[in-house]
């Protein structure tokens, strides 16, 4: 019985509400053994196919420097930090993607096939969580964390109703996914938005929706207009956060992935170094904005908050 209490003592005590609260504990992701550059038809997005191409994929060396710098930055606030187990060969960059953590529960991500290795990495820290608070669904249920954004009463959705969707690889969260957030969270609002996909082109393409839009700080946002499908899902959130709030981003900023920072707090945001015009507005809002080099790993069209999964903030 002692050693019982003991363990329920141990677990961790999962607690992620929003986006922006203090952040105390995170998954980071990692570059380490990640495999040759894929062939084209390997790849999972527009924006590696395009790198892939042009013979500027990113390069192991480059991307394990750029996630260290990132991984400082969470020592400098005394973040704790869990990294997934090394698998030989295989990109664990991502860890968004794999899962997510709502309330105090871990929802398990049905992600592609290719990268259903994924989760094994972090299993062992799946084993320090009460087992009643993990989540699974059936297979043809689909959600990514990268589509799922919490905001207070709310649960933002990233989806696509496109009748294709089957055929759109960049497609990564079904209504099905929708509906079962819906069914788990019923005291919540939960509001979907379509989102703009392209298989070959990178640039309107948005992969998931934190590729078009994420809160930062207590009552803003960053948005790209052009990444719904449906303008009445782009004014739902201007008429919640208030127009005066929103910084929006353009194409090639939406392709850079702006949007794609990551808060350590209502004050902390982290950036890209070389996103001057939304780090100059950031620091006008009043954040301090810590800026780490992150642009190889935009290459695979992912980015700071692609590569973090929130487990504990306050």
């Amino acid at each position: 019985m002692l050693f019982l209490r003991q363990n329920i003592i141990n677990m961790l005590k999962l607690n992620v509400r929003d986006e922006t609260s203090r952040l105390r504990a995170v998954v980071l992701g990692t570059a380490e053994s990640c495999g040759p550059i894929p062939r084209i038809e390997e790849a999972y997005d527009p924006k590696s196919v395009e790198h892939i191409k042009l013979g500027t994929y990113p390069l192991e060396k480059d991307m394990i420097a750029e996630m260290e710098a990132l991984n400082a930055v969470f020592e400098k606030y005394n973040v704790k930090v869990y990294r997934p187990s090394v698998i030989k060969d295989y990109n664990q960059i991502f860890s968004r993607d794999i899962a997510f953590v709502i309330e105090d529960k871990l929802i398990i991500s049905n992600i592609l096939p290719d990268r259903e290795n994924e989760i094994e990495a972090i299993q062992y820290i799946i084993d320090e969580i009460d087992p009643v608070k993990v989540i699974e669904a059936s297979d043809d249920i689909h959600f990514e964390g990268g589509d799922v954004m919490l905001w207070g009463n709310y649960i933002f959705i990233g989806t696509y109703k496109g009748n294709d969707y089957s055929e759109i690889i960049t497609a990564r969260t079904n209504m099905k996914g929708v509906n079962f957030i819906k069914e788990l969270f019923p005291n919540k609002i939960v509001k979907e938005f379509d989102l703009v996909k392209s298989n070959t082109i990178a640039n309107e393409n948005a992969l998931h929706l934190d590729c078009c839009f994420q809160p930062v700080g207590k009552d803003k946002a960053i948005i790209h207009k052009e990444g719904f499908r449906d303008e009445k899902d782009y004014k739902y959130l201007v008429d919640l956060f208030g127009m005066e709030n929103l910084f929006h981003i353009t194409k090639d900023e939406m392709y850079q992935m702006f949007s794609n920072v990551f808060s350590i707090s209502n004050e902390v945001v982290v950036s890209e170094k070389n996103f001057t015009r939304l780090n100059n507005w950031l620091r006008q809002q009043g954040f301090t904005v810590e800026e780490v080099p992150y642009a190889e790993i935009s290459k695979q069209e992912g980015l700071l908050r692609c590569s973090t999964m929130p487990l504990i903030r306050d």
